[in-house]
């Protein structure tokens, strides 16, 4: 999104976003421009930014535990492939040992 801050310069203007937007926020950095091209003015955007409601409890609870799902799903498949490749680099290890063996 491109927009139109005054400031007396480059630095200023990147300080002045960061404090409206928040601290790492503002991802270009901004250019002294002298043409006249299309940008949305400060303001507008500002206004443009809705607030987002808060959840409530029963949906607050709900997304927790989706989310809670979600990570043990995600660990328990981590857990089955360490096991897998535990199993596999036994089996190779027995293997190895078998052919020094014989």
């Amino acid at each position: 999104m491109q927009t139109v801050v005054y400031a007396d310069s480059s630095f200023h203007a990147k300080l002045i976003l960061e404090y409206q937007f928040g601290m790492g926020n503002v991802v270009g950095t901004p250019a002294v421009s002298t043409a006249k091209e299309s940008y949305v003015p400060l303001e507008e955007i500002i206004a443009s930014i809705k607030p987002i409601k808060p959840l409530t409890p029963q949906t607050a609870r709900i997304d927790s535990l989706k989310k809670q799902k979600a990570a043990a799903s995600k660990n328990l498949d981590a857990e089955r492939d360490r096991q897998k490749v535990a199993k596999a680099q036994q089996q190779i290890h027995m293997a190895t040992t078998k052919k020094i063996a014989a």
